[in-house]
């Protein structure tokens, strides 16, 4: 490890600085998620046929105006009334970069929510295309749209199956397109088996209170999740989760209405005039979405790793050890950021870290506290990387401990590779001391003979003393001074004096 150690320690970068840069990054990516409004109007499709007016969406609104508001006066002396505004959200995941509602999401649509409660819109449309995805993001979602103090409408365009059909029930209205479906909502593990019964039975309350809370029929909600509950003259599979097509979840009171395009949804909801606001994921939502996922996360994990490793071989504070620190402070920032970590977890790895600078610092060896002190730190990333509590599974547990075992792997592995490597590149082999110098040799910083047995002893220069040089003394090189002359090389010298690592000859 010494040609790494001297590397890194000649390129060491201050604490401080690379601190100030980690917390700089972090700040603004949690202030670029607030508000990133794009505007643009919806192209408005074909109005349906069938499309019947249903009541004011005004009439819906918490605070119980009525559709009064909405009416444009029509005398002189009445104050035009504001066009209505609608933000919409898409949730489209089908054929698109993503493929998933994964815990990346949930920062996005949160302040999509909060953005449109605070701005006080008519209404907010979520355009829904999804077979679904990790059901922990989707409760946080569904979480966020239960909380709304405002109409949400749920535009199923063309499905909602597992975590979309959550979604979907915590909207105050749902709108199906011709052909749509929504349902299947049974958990699976990540090997993509269904999950035990204690998860079921998790998802089924889920899906219960959600339908309850939306005043849709709570037994079709669970059938959703529970092949076993059985709706007469519903469902023609027995064993098979409930999956409704748009004309069942009309039947059933699942859906409220059916439209094929946003404006036939707004004119359902007297909302035709409304002006169409499009809420778009901006840059740092994306760059969160992107270090939240599995493989990035690897990635970072072991960066950490080797920078921990090169640290620990590499006096003060140096280069792997910021690399590890930004690269720890990435990950838990971007997962504290959808939810996936609490502060318990980096509290635990702040322990971890306390102990085993308590280890190294003020207890000799690697103890008990060492061991505590590695055990949190695996514990507080594992934590991180697994679901919700509610939806742990022993494949889910599997795949993370995988997926951390991999990391330190490849960190060792780069390391070892680097450890090789690194001394061959001819702009750091200046760097690092190419050869040895053995005592075995004859090489020697001073003597270790008394200085009184030195003097008196004759042997040959090896090189020129100028007047510092090397000589050969009973086979033993020693550095030597010449007294007082410049003595060329291979002559017979004699030690005239040796004052610890001085000794001054003379020629002979």
């Amino acid at each position: 490890m010494r040609p790494l150690a001297r590397f890194l320690s000649s390129i060491a970068v201050p604490l401080p600085p690379v601190l100030a840069l980690g917390t700089v990054v972090l700040i603004a990516a949690v202030l670029m998620t607030s508000v990133q409004v794009t505007g643009a109007q919806d192209e408005m499709g074909v109005d349906s046929p069938d499309a019947s007016k249903a009541e004011n969406s005004s009439a819906e609104r918490p605070d119980g105006d009525g559709s009064d508001s909405k009416l444009r006066g029509t005398g002189p002396d009445v104050p035009p009334v504001a066009k209505p505004v609608v933000h919409l959200i898409k949730l489209r995941t089908v054929n698109t970069e993503g493929g998933m509602i994964d815990p990346g999401l949930t920062a996005y649509v949160e302040r999509v929510v909060e953005d449109a409660d605070a701005a006080d819109v008519d209404a907010l449309v979520f355009d829904i295309d999804t077979f679904g995805g990790r059901v922990d993001a989707a409760t946080v979602i569904r979480d966020a749209i239960l909380n709304a103090d405002l109409l949400t409408i749920a535009f199923i365009n063309k499905r909602a199956i597992s975590a979309g059909a959550l979604i979907s029930l915590a909207c105050d209205k749902i709108v199906m397109a011709s052909g749509g479906t929504i349902g299947a909502s049974t958990p699976v593990s990540g090997a993509g088996e269904k999950a035990s019964d204690k998860y079921v039975s998790v998802m089924r309350a889920e899906m219960r209170g959600t339908a309850e809370r939306t005043d849709r029929d709570a037994e079709i909600a669970e059938a959703m999740v529970d092949e076993r509950i059985y709706i007469p003259d519903f469902s023609d599979e027995v064993g098979q989760p409930a999956t409704l097509t748009t004309q069942q979840a009309l039947h059933y009171g699942i859906a409220d209405e059916s439209a094929e395009t946003l404006h036939a949804v707004l004119e359902i909801y007297d909302l035709a005039d409304a002006e169409i606001v499009e809420i778009d994921i901006n840059w740092a939502e994306h760059v969160v979405r992107l270090l939240t996922h599995p493989v990035v996360t690897s990635i970072l994990l072991a960066v950490a790793f080797f920078g921990m490793m090169a640290e620990v071989k590499t006096p003060g504070w140096g280069l792997g050890g910021s690399m590890a620190l930004i690269a720890l402070a990435i990950f838990f920032g971007s997962h504290l950021i959808v939810h996936l970590a609490n502060w318990e977890e980096l509290a635990l790895f702040g322990i971890g870290l306390l102990l085993l600078f308590v280890e190294i610092a003020l207890i000799p060896g690697f103890g008990l506290a060492g061991l505590a002190g590695f055990l949190c730190m695996i514990a507080s990333i594992l934590l991180t990387r697994l679901p919700s509590f509610d939806f742990w599974s022993v494949e889910d547990i599997s795949i993370v401990v995988g997926q951390f075992s991999l990391s330190l792997i490849g960190a060792i592995i780069v390391a070892s590779f680097v450890l090789k490597s690194l001394p061959k590149v001819a702009a750091f082999n200046r760097l690092i001391l190419g050869s040895e110098t053995k005592a075995a040799d004859g090489y020697v910083s001073a003597p270790t003979e008394d200085d009184e047995t030195l003097v008196g002893q004759t042997g040959v220069t090896v090189s020129e003393l100028r007047p510092v040089g090397i000589g050969s003394f009973d086979g033993r090189r020693l550095d030597i001074i010449a007294d007082g002359e410049f003595i060329e090389a291979q002559r017979l010298v004699k030690i005239v004096s040796a004052h610890g690592a001085r000794i001054v000859v003379r020629a002979v």
